[in-house]
């Protein structure tokens, strides 16, 4: 934030974060230390990563107050989120790497950034609200020539952990071919397509601690009307 100028932690819009997670190599280094690791599994360390990075974007910017964290709490208590984190987690690191997205008195472009947070993969007034906050009026999809000023929308997404949305059953389930964070990602894609008229979106999968369960944080970025 310093860096970019961003002076207020309420001008920051989303935070995207790159995270490690642990590879077999790590586990078996770990145990030849003598030392432990939060989990054995590498997939699961990826959702555990993706969480603590989250909840570290929601310390730092004010989300969730330092005495509600804990190691116990990461992947488990899922009321703990950030509105505008984002972590994406693989092996080709092993540091985090991260870039804060925001809106400062320095910037001289034409392009500014507002975020929301949808309540679940289905929520369009959430979409709405964002981008009437970007300064559209999205009374119906968006025209041609208001979609082309958007310069990108930033979004997570994941399934609701309950089976349910609303009520009502959900089907983004292991499909042995096709994991469900890329069913979820599909679905959220589409309600965001509907409302702005575009597809080449950023819908990332895996959102622990990203918003709340079932729904994560969507961020637009766009260029004032000439």
């Amino acid at each position: 934030m310093e860096r970019s100028g961003i002076r207020s932690a309420n001008d920051v819009h989303f935070v995207q974060i790159k995270c490690p997670l642990l590879t077999s190599q790590c586990v078996a280094d770990a145990s030849n230390r003598g030392q432990t690791v939060a989990t054995r599994n590498t997939y699961t360390s990826m959702g555990l990563s993706r969480g603590a990075s989250a909840l570290g974007v929601a310390l730092a910017l004010g989300e969730i107050a330092p005495d509600r964290l804990s190691d116990e709490v990461i992947g488990s208590d899922l009321s703990l989120w950030s509105g505008r984190a984002s972590a994406s987690s693989g092996v080709e690191l092993d540091r985090c790497e991260i870039t804060v997205l925001g809106n400062s008195p320095e910037w001289a472009g034409d392009t500014s950034i507002v975020h929301g947070v949808m309540r679940d993969g289905i929520d369009f007034e959430a979409v709405q609200e964002v981008l009437r906050a970007a300064g559209f009026q999205p009374n119906r999809q968006l025209c041609t020539e208001d979609a082309d000023r958007i310069a990108a929308i930033l979004v997570k997404a994941e399934p609701p952990r309950n089976g349910a949305i609303r009520g009502k059953r959900h089907v983004m389930w292991d499909d042995s071919d096709i994991n469900p964070t890329r069913h979820a990602r599909a679905l959220v894609g589409g309600v965001i397509a509907a409302a702005v008229g575009r597809t080449d979106l950023f819908v990332s999968g895996g959102a622990e601690h990203q918003g709340p369960d079932g729904g994560g944080p969507i961020a637009v970025i766009a260029r004032r009307p000439t």
